[in-house]
């Protein structure tokens, strides 16, 4: 069976769209610099997509081979910068984004920074709590040595 002329419509389409689809689109590429740090820009893509096309006959048609159609098709594309994932030796990884409310986004990027410093808090208080409940331990044995040295 013949292929109908809307699937040559969608295949050129959709081979646009895939010539256009790659991950260099979305995650650019790395840019390092002097002091180590390695910059890469993310952006936000959105692909859209429409095919449409109808049959249609006449006297004409009817006589002839093939179809009677008429249709069309389109694709769009938007790229918007999102911000940089900026990987530093020294502050480590961050995601710095080109709008939006930085506070938030700075508090955001604290978060693990501040766990890790309250696990620090804990666990040097727990060890701080053990080396008095073994100071507490010698002092006690150290007086019932004492007492029973007497």
């Amino acid at each position: 069976m013949e292929e109908h002329p809307i699937q040559s419509l969608m295949k050129t389409a959709m081979e646009s769209i895939k010539g256009m689809v790659d991950v260099n689109t979305i995650v650019g590429d790395a840019v390092e610099t002097s002091d180590g740090t390695v910059i890469i820009p993310i952006s936000r893509v959105t692909f859209g997509f429409a095919a449409g096309g109808g049959d249609f006959e006449t006297e004409e048609a009817i006589n002839r081979e093939g179809h009677p159609f008429g249709g069309g098709s389109g694709a769009g594309v938007s790229v918007k910068p999102v911000g940089f994932l900026v990987c530093s030796p020294v502050n480590g990884i961050r995601f710095m984004p080109v709008e939006g409310n930085q506070i938030y986004d700075r508090l955001i990027d604290m978060v693990p920074q501040a766990l890790t410093k309250i696990q620090e808090i804990m666990r040097s208080r727990d060890a701080q709590d053990n080396l008095d409940e073994l100071a507490e331990t010698a002092e006690t044995q150290g007086a019932s040595q004492q007492q029973s040295g007497m």
